[in-house]
C-alpha cells in the first residue's frame, strides 16, 4: 500500500512560479504527477524512476517543470516554472510498481493523492 499527500498549491500570476510536494509512504518504484481541469483529459506531465531519477516530461511542461525526489527519499517535488494560465488545475501525485517508467506507463497508476489546486491568473 502506497499513501500519497500533495501540498504546495496556490495561486500566482502568469511567469510566477511554484513548488508542489508530495509526501510518498510505502514501496514504489515509479511515482509521477498529472493534472486535471473539469471538462477536460486528465493529463499526465512529469514522470521519475525512483530506482536511477530518470525522468520523463509533457511537452507542454518540458523546460519549465522539474521533478525530482528529495534527499530523505519520503518526498517528490515538482518545480514549475514561468507558469501560465493553461496550467491552472488540480495536480495530483500518482505512485506504481511499473519497471519501466514514463509518463505514459503510470497512466494506470492504482495510488493518488488527493490533489492540491494550482491557479495561475493573467
Amino acid at each position: 500500500q502506497v499513501h500519497l499527500v500533495e501540498s504546495g498549491g496556490g495561486s500566482v500570476q502568469t511567469g510566477g512560479s511554484l513548488r508542489l510536494s508530495c509526501v510518498v509512504s510505502g514501496s514504489s518504484r515509479c511515482l509521477g504527477w498529472f493534472r486535471h481541469t473539469p471538462g477536460k483529459a486528465r493529463e499526465g506531465i512529469a514522470s521519475i524512476n525512483r530506482e536511477h531519477g530518470g525522468t520523463d516530461y509533457a511537452a507542454s511542461v518540458k523546460g519549465r517543470f522539474t521533478m525530482f525526489e528529495d534527499s530523505d527519499k519520503n518526498t517528490v517535488s515538482l518545480y514549475m516554472n514561468n507558469l501560465k494560465p493553461e496550467d491552472t488545475a488540480m495536480y495530483y501525485c500518482a505512485a506504481a510498481q511499473s519497471f519501466v517508467c514514463s509518463i505514459a506507463t503510470i497512466q494506470g497508476a492504482p495510488y493518488w493523492g488527493q490533489g492540491t489546486q494550482v491557479t495561475v491568473s493573467s
